[in-house]
């Protein structure tokens, strides 16, 4: 057994630090997190891609939750995004009807996150976007983001945050078609390539 001398501050080793996670698998998650948009709705639309650490790897216990407005632009204010039985507790799901706008899915053994959504409509001077809030293993605290389409090109010229970026740091934002009413975006945390990420004060 080791003893360690505590009669000055000097001779007492530090304490470990510590970062978010890896916990996310219990509780966390829940079915179908990922499925905001009403089954059936002509405005769905999917958005999908990975999570990286700095040095390019896939993270595959990271979160990433969304939040969006309707077509029209309005946020909902419907309950019900994880709605549980009041007699058992149980699980039992969004009901299928009511858009309420917010996900949450975890990212796969692969890095990989999906979720089907509406098409954002927009607000006020801003471009449609989705709001992001990525956790991760590393992070002390979680990152806030957002995802414009590329279809939005005119919007995205006077959008107040995009016009403040650099181009090519703008692009970080900016989601890419993968296929009809499919867009990928890829959340680099930091490195090449970072996703711009914002501070609410």
């Amino acid at each position: 057994m080791t003893k360690i001398d505590t009669s000055s501050p000097e001779s007492v080793p530090p304490t470990p630090s510590h970062t978010v996670g890896p916990f996310y698998g219990y509780a966390l998650p829940f079915p179908g997190g990922g499925d905001i948009a009403p089954v059936g709705h002509p405005d769905t639309i999917t958005v999908q891609g990975y999570v990286y650490d700095g040095e390019g790897r896939p993270l595959p216990d990271a979160f990433v939750e969304l939040w969006g407005p309707d077509p029209d632009g309005r946020v909902p204010a419907v309950d019900g995004s994880i709605r549980r039985d009041p007699s058992t507790g149980g699980y039992l799901g969004r009901n299928g009807v009511e858009f309420t706008g917010w996900g949450r899915v975890q990212t796969d053994a692969n890095g990989h996150w999906y979720a089907r959504t509406l098409r954002p409509g927009a607000r006020g001077r801003s471009a449609p976007y989705l709001s992001v809030c990525v956790f991760a293993r590393g992070l002390l605290v979680h990152l806030f983001t957002r995802i414009y389409l590329p279809q939005d090109t005119a919007a995205h010229a006077t959008d107040p945050l995009l016009a403040g970026l650099d181009p090519a740091r703008r692009d970080t934002l900016i989601a890419t078609d993968d296929a009809l009413g499919t867009y990928r975006f890829d959340i680099r945390l930091q490195g090449e390539g970072e996703t711009v990420f914002l501070e609410f004060q």
